[in-house]
């Protein structure tokens, strides 16, 4: 569905009068995630919160960095995008945790936990654990996954 067809569908969906977390669709940003498909913990994840936004025809498109020509409409090498979660918004790439709470904002059913996550202490030991032990952690995992297939 292109961003025409979403405007016109939300238009039509404000004219019946089914309230207003519709009319977010008309000032949501396009969101794009990059993320490793071949990983079973994260597209397990981006496959859910894929489902969720396209039930609810949200902008967000989801990029393998498995497929070269998404790492260069990316501007990473491979190596550095399996290393953490990357999203672009507005332009603007976040990694690690803070590209967590950007894909958070955009998924209605997510954005109690961007806000708890952006408490100052709660951010602090979220990153704490994303980039100290999950992401080193998922990213071994994904080395080992290719010395085998090598």
């Amino acid at each position: 569905m292109d961003r025409q067809q979403q405007a016109t569908l939300i238009c039509d969906t404000l004219a019946a009068g089914r309230g207003e977390t519709d009319t977010y669709l008309l000032l949501m940003p396009d969101t794009d995630v990059l993320y490793n498909a071949e990983c079973p913990v994260c597209s397990r994840e981006i496959d859910h919160y894929a489902r969720l936004s396209a039930a609810q025809a949200l902008p967000l498109r989801y990029d393998d960095l498995n497929d070269a020509k998404n790492l260069d409409d990316w501007g990473v090498t491979a190596d550095q995008a399996a290393q953490r979660l990357h999203v672009r918004q507005n332009g603007q790439i976040y990694i690690g945790l803070p590209a967590f709470i950007v894909l958070w904002q955009s998924l209605p059913r997510y954005r109690w936990l961007a806000r708890l996550v952006s408490l100052p202490g709660v951010y602090r030991l979220a990153c704490w654990t994303y980039d100290g032990v999950l992401a080193p952690l998922l990213y071994r995992s994904h080395l080992r996954r290719r010395r085998k297939t090598a």
